[in-house]
């Protein structure tokens, strides 16, 4: 099987359930395993380069009120690749290529590759996914034992952090402008042991002020912006500090995003993991 996989977390779970030698084609955002970085790019993103997060917001505003794509597939690249699954998504616009320009590429280049679409909004799809892989590869045992290694993994955070105090977290997937989380990021700052006070689980992200961050009264500000990994969400965190949009005295802890809480994969334990030990050390 030719597999080309137009998103990180796919990408990341298809190496874990051992298809990776299947994999030929990703995106230039697919960076985990390192070895995904072998493969042929076949998307790529519209955005200039070296943007501030107020940029990029401003950017991604005008291109959707266009109607503009953000991403750029190379049809070229992908007929060359002669796949026999594209994996993609139908979630964000913002986060990837959408299935319809695949659908579109595949139908004008006369490619018979079939089409699955990831759209997790909740864990529990995210891990659904994982087997939705395993059984569109012939690796269904290997997502399995994988989503029940997950599993375990989740039962053990919950079971440390039974019966302890719930801190009041803001996590916030955007710097400028704030966003409160959406998707599967609440249920992940609930499992670890804290009390999720903007957002909500399965929902999009949405835009907040200051205010509502200050009138919130964290415990915690998980900085975790999309994109971003740990150094330069903390570049950005040290900034908010400085700035004094933070509420005072407010505990901050800057995450890497990318790796751990924006990517539906298989890493999003990691950052439950992570989060669970700062709440509950």
């Amino acid at each position: 099987m030719r597999i080309v996989s137009l998103l990180p977390s796919t990408t990341e779970i298809l190496f874990a359930i051992g298809a990776g030698d299947d994999v030929v084609g990703v995106t230039f955002e697919c960076d985990h395993p390192a070895e995904a970085r072998e493969r042929r790019i076949v998307s790529t993103s519209a955005m200039p380069e070296g943007l501030t997060p107020p940029e990029i917001d401003a950017y991604v505003v005008e291109a959707m009120h266009r109607g503009d794509d953000l991403y750029h597939l190379d049809a070229g690249a992908l007929s060359g690749l002669d796949a026999d699954l594209v994996v993609t998504q139908d979630l964000c616009a913002v986060c990837a290529v959408d299935v319809s320009v695949v659908d579109d590429a595949l139908a004008h280049l006369g490619c018979s590759a079939e089409v699955l679409t990831c759209d997790p909004h909740t864990l529990d799809e995210v891990l659904e996914s994982i087997e939705v892989l395993g059984r569109a590869t012939g690796r269904e045992a290997e997502a399995v034992a994988l989503v029940g290694d997950q599993r375990e993994r989740l039962a053990a955070v919950v079971a440390r952090v039974a019966d302890r105090p719930r801190p009041r977290v803001v996590l916030l997937e955007w710097t400028d402008p704030p966003f409160a989380p959406g998707h599967w990021i609440p249920e992940m700052i609930e499992l670890a042991g804290g009390e999720c006070v903007l957002g909500t689980a399965g929902e999009k992200s949405v835009r907040v002020t200051w205010d509502d961050v200050t009138a919130a009264r964290p415990d915690l500000v998980v900085v975790a912006p999309c994109g971003y990994d740990r150094a330069a969400s903390q570049g950005l965190a040290d900034e908010l500090v400085g700035r004094g949009l933070l509420p005072a005295g407010v505990r901050v802890h800057a995450v890497d995003a990318n790796a751990s809480w924006a990517r539906p994969g298989t890493r999003l334990i990691d950052g439950i993991e992570e989060l669970a030990a700062v709440l509950h050390p």
